[in-house]
């Protein structure tokens, strides 16, 4: 090892970790009381004191077997080195399950679609508020001048107002608590809700009750960013203040449950509870509050989305694309393409949908197909991690009949809003199916040979004068992971293409590791001083800076007395100036005279167009472009040529 493990710890229980797992955390999750009892209430043909117990019954066994039970007590144990998230969960089975990457690819992007709505139905349900005040208050010009705000303030980093965070949940889930336990004091009955026989009496004996189960979702919908800010917060962080966060949902949701009942003639299909039990003199503070906690859920989701958009670059599904980093945090990413394209989406939401009780109807679809697919890579994972089979049996049983359950009640919202978010899931599908299967049918037509029977060439071209000198040291990027083998491609850059004599050829190699923060180097003197590889061994959350990790490791060496630095042309060398390097990618493109059978040609066709929209090799592995040649090489080069033709002169000669 030549490199500190930059791994990023799980940070220990303390005051301020709570308060800041508190502010990245529990956003999504922690909004829902907004909009899930009106949600349940609006379904609902009677308001009746069942009904009412029913759908309470429901959020809170909810809220402990799929919140609590599923994701805090289970799914954070499956940490890959202290990150989370559905696809830290891919790379920690990926090597010995290889088709579960099509779980992953369908759980990320029904995560990042579902999160298109999340910034428009809190942000949307927290100024309609205002309507109460002053139902002349233009709630969408609001709501879109502050999603406007929200979406370019992130390219200039959110280090300042992060902050404040964890200080406004905290007061947030404090004003959940309080106002909750106001109202329970008044009907403490609402309290019978915890016995889970009126769950059933909900599913069993309610009109449409089971259909109702896709408004009882949306109280859970953020449990999926509990498990993808785990590498943020530890997991004892989030699990202390989960309790908290839990105890305060639930006081909220029993105290809109009271006032309910006590006031079911004031009820009406627009009416929003939450607002509702709240002081008529708190009432401008109250929405000012939900506002700030509605603008937190919505830069979680966005700061989420950049994290599982650069895993998933890292981990091969999806094209490369820039990655800025404006601020000093760890972590903390900012990346233009996706930033504009939630932007668009949630523009597109907030005027075609209007009001958050038409989002309802869109919201929850395709996360629930997320948690699916969250269940499925977990048995594989808690199989391989030797959990006896019976235990993984009774785990799928219970939540693919929890969450099939919610699939299916959710599949009714399809025509009044999901048919949004499956399309969008659908296309970000496309293009991480399309990009995965592109790389890997490109890569198949990779050739390795053994280096050593070229050994002797390449010493001799080195030394080569009358072939003229192409570069003092000349790098290329491979791809064999064996220190023994070379890309026949890159032999025939060197030797065929055009013989490119130098000093020191370089061979670079970068092997993206399942750990998540590591970042180390080895060096193999192939022939001394004149063939030298480096492997670099980054894990899938390090962003590749090559020309920057490449400088590190000449300088080591450098100061090692492992190579000569300074520049072997005479008139350079007496000045010790610094000697020259090159560096050539290989880009290999499919020969005009082939074609792949009709699937795959279907797949690097569209393969072709995604790579249009991202960014070349070159700068997405932080190469300085002023010394970087792209050679393109045919996929085919190796192969004997078929017999298309006869010569008809020799045959004459012949005759």
């Amino acid at each position: 090892m030549r490199h500190p493990n930059l791994k990023n710890h799980s940070q220990a229980l303390s005051a301020a970790g709570l308060l800041i797992t508190l502010g990245i955390v529990y956003g999504d999750i922690g909004t829902s009381p907004l909009y899930v009892m009106k949600a349940i209430v609006a379904g609902g043909e009677t308001i009746t004191t069942q009904f009412i117990l029913g759908g309470l019954s429901c959020i809170f066994w909810t809220l402990t077997l799929q919140t609590t039970l599923k994701y805090i007590v289970i799914t954070l144990r499956a940490d890959n080195n202290g990150e989370g998230g559905i696809f830290s969960l891919f790379a920690l089975i990926r090597k010995r399950a290889k088709w579960a990457y099509i779980l992953a690819i369908i759980g990320g992007s029904t995560l990042l679609a579902d999160g298109v709505i999340t910034p428009s139905i809190t942000i949307v349900s927290s100024i309609e508020g205002l309507s109460i005040l002053n139902p002349r208050v233009p709630v969408i010009p609001i709501v879109v001048a502050i999603i406007t705000g929200l979406f370019f303030i992130q390219k200039f980093g959110t280090m300042a107002v992060g902050k404040s965070f964890g200080p406004i949940m905290l007061i947030w889930f404090t004003m959940l608590s309080v106002l909750g336990i106001v109202q329970i004091l008044k009907f403490p009955m609402i309290l019978k809700a915890i016995d889970p026989q009126y769950a059933y009496m909900f599913l069993t004996q309610t009109p449409n009750g089971f259909l109702l189960m896709g408004a009882v979702f949306l109280c859970t919908t953020g449990a999926e960013a509990l498990y993808s800010d785990l590498g943020h917060c530890g997991l004892t962080n989030i699990r202390v203040s989960w309790i908290f966060v839990k105890i305060s949902l639930l006081l909220n949701y029993f105290g809109q449950g009271s006032w309910i009942l006590m006031n079911s003639d004031q009820m009406y299909q627009w009416t929003n509870p939450f607002f509702s039990i709240m002081p008529h003199w708190f009432l401008f503070i109250g929405i000012m509050i939900s506002t700030a906690a509605a603008i937190i859920a919505s830069q979680a989701l966005i700061s989420g989305s950049y994290t599982l958009i650069s895993e998933a670059i890292q981990l091969n599904f999806w094209p490369k694309i820039r990655i800025n980093y404006p601020t000093n945090i760890k972590g903390q990413m900012y990346i233009s393409s996706i930033n504009w394209i939630l932007y668009f989406s949630c523009l597109f939401v907030v005027l075609f949908f209007q009001r958050s009780s038409n989002m309802e109807a869109a919201y929850g679809l395709s996360i629930t197909i997320t948690m699916l697919m969250t269940t499925g890579l977990l048995s594989v994972f808690l199989y391989y991690r030797k959990v006896p089979v019976y235990v993984i049996v009774v785990f799928l049983m219970v939540y693919l009949s929890i969450e099939g359950s919610f699939l299916f009640a959710n599949l009714n919202k399809f025509m009044h809003g999901g048919w949004f978010t499956i399309l969008v899931g659908g296309l970000l599908f496309l293009i991480m199916w399309v990009w995965y299967n592109g790389r890997k049918i490109k890569n198949s037509f990779i050739e390795f040979i053994k280096i050593d029977t070229f050994f002797d060439i390449i010493r001799d071209l080195s030394q080569d004068e009358s072939v003229p000198k192409y570069a003092t040291n000349l790098v290329f990027l491979t791809k064999a992971n064996k220190t023994s083998d070379i890309e026949s491609k890159i032999i025939y850059s060197i030797l065929n293409k055009q013989p490119k004599r130098a000093d020191t050829y370089w061979l670079l190699h970068v092997d993206i590791l399942d750990d998540p923060h590591v970042l180390e180097y080895k060096v193999t003197q192939m022939i001394e001083g004149i063939l030298i590889k480096v492997d670099f061994k980054i894990g899938f959350k390090v962003q590749p800076r090559i020309n920057l990790f490449f400088r590190q490791v000449l300088e080591e060496l450098s100061h090692n007395s492992e190579i000569d630095m300074v520049s072997h042309y005479k008139s350079l060398r007496k000045h010790h100036v610094t000697a020259d390097f090159r560096f050539i990618v290989i880009d290999r493109i499919q020969n005009y005279d082939f074609d792949f059978p009709p699937r795959e040609q279907f797949i690097m066709d569209l393969y072709a167009i995604f790579k249009k929209f991202g960014i070349s090799e070159v700068r997405s592995l932080g190469l300085d472009t002023s010394n970087v040649m792209v050679e393109t090489v045919p996929l085919y080069i190796d192969k004997d040529i078929p017999i298309l033709m006869t010569r008809n002169d020799l045959t004459q000669h012949q005759g």
